[in-house]
């Protein structure tokens, strides 16, 4: 079976009129099919730089990026990409903006429509189709976008912090649905986010990423007994708080923070 996201080696630069700045370096990634997989790290690591380098949006200076193992040199509709901010159409129904990706790809049919529209019940969305995004709350509106890069079908899902701008009782509820909904319609998803614990409650490994360059530092598998469970209720099964201190951990290492705290308390 085909990685659903291979990559090797691969380095990016940055490139301005002020000159050159390494983001990413020796970043070798396989992702399979299915799997749900969040990379955490400080600002300026290179998270959203790595997404876009799936998306087939930039090219790496150097290594190979590889979706379903076909080397990625542009945008491709096996990749749909969701961002912290919806950005629906303001002017265009939640039905209408839900069939924007079809429209452009010229896959507009009547069985697209209705599978548009059934994601949309699935949603709880299926009352508001008439609407427009300015009616909607912010979580509904999150829900109206993630129906709009399904309604593609693509293969991978590429999720940019899109639950940070929500309150949290929403964003938890967002997170049970997301993580029912990817799993129902068998996707692969690549998260980036800033919250370790939605990472570990989503994830079936979680990433942590190093700066200044960009690089991988380490790699936690999420424990079965947490994937097994909706995201709300994983951060209840055992081991889930040990694990959130271990990556927690890492990141103060990686800021020097841990061997300050260390000297602060002479241990």
């Amino acid at each position: 079976m085909e990685a659903a996201v291979h990559m090797q080696d691969v380095t990016y630069v940055y490139v301005t009129e002020r000159g050159a700045t390494l983001a990413l370096e020796h970043i070798d990634l396989t992702v399979q099919p299915g799997q749900f997989v969040s990379l955490v790290g400080p600002s300026g690591c290179g998270k959203t730089t790595l997404l876009s380098l799936i998306a087939g949006l930039l090219q790496p200076t150097r290594g190979e990026v590889q979706v379903g193992g076909n080397k990625i040199v542009k945008p491709s509709p096996q990749v749909g990409y969701m961002l912290q901010h919806d950005y629906l159409f303001p002017w265009k129904s939640i039905l209408d903006n839900g069939l924007t990706g079809l429209r452009l790809l010229n896959r507009l049919t009547p069985d697209t429509r209705r599978y548009t529209q059934h994601l949309l019940h699935e949603m709880g969305l299926g009352h508001c189709e008439s609407l427009y995004p300015q009616q909607l709350s912010g979580g509904m509106r999150q829900r109206a976008a993630l129906v709009r890069t399904l309604a593609t079908e693509p293969d991978l899902l590429l999720l940019d912090e899109p639950f940070s701008a929500l309150d949290y009782q929403t964003k938890l509820q967002l997170e049970d649905l997301v993580s029912e909904t990817l799993k129902t319609h068998c996707k692969t998803a690549i998260l980036v986010t800033h919250d370790i614990s939605e990472a570990i409650a989503m994830s079936d490994r979680v990433i942590v990423l190093d700066r200044d360059p960009g690089t991988i530092r380490k790699e936690f598998a999420v424990p079965d007994a947490m994937r097994r469970a909706i995201p709300f209720a994983a951060r209840e099964v055992a081991g889930f708080h040990e694990l959130f201190n271990e990556i927690w951990n890492e990141l103060l290492v990686m800021n020097g923070e841990a061997e300050k705290d260390g000297e602060a308390t002479g241990q």
